[in-house]
């Protein structure tokens, strides 16, 4: 017959003097795919090849390391991160259900120079939320 474990008691009275961990609050961006629509007919990354996928991760990654702040003031030339105007682009929003409280102002940002398009979305905190991978800078049409 298998021994039973004790429970340890960690509560903040532990007689054992064990302190419950807190985990601090997350230092940089976070992504979510939670808005992600990979069923848009302009944004489509089905048939990517494997170099798209990792250049994707390792800019999420790298990013990750950044605030939201440090994103948006950043003005480097890889990076490309700014505002989205949708007067200017084939679009006139993300399309999501309550967009007008939920958005309040869509960014893009590029995952390597030219080479592998744009990702586009939007902040709530130090969250970005992706909404479209644009492999093809289909978002802008002027400027293809």
């Amino acid at each position: 017959m298998p021994k039973k474990i004790k429970k340890t008691d960690i509560t903040k009275d532990s007689k054992l003097g064990i302190k419950p961990t807190k985990l601090k609050s997350p230092q940089g961006i976070s992504f979510s795919f939670k808005y992600y629509q990979d069923g848009h007919t302009k944004f489509l990354c089905a048939e990517k090849e494997v170099i798209y996928w990792l250049t994707l991760l390792d800019r999420l990654k790298a990013l990750s390391s950044l605030t939201a702040q440090d994103l948006l003031i950043n003005r480097s030339s890889s990076l490309r991160c700014h505002p989205i105007k949708w007067e200017d682009t084939s679009e006139s929003g993300f399309g999501l259900p309550n967009e007008e409280q939920l958005v309040d102002t869509p960014y893009q940002f590029s995952l390597s120079s030219n080479k592998h398009g744009r990702i586009h979305g939007f902040f709530i905190d130090e969250i970005f939320y992706i909404v479209w991978l644009d492999p093809d800078h289909l978002l802008y049409p002027a400027k293809n």
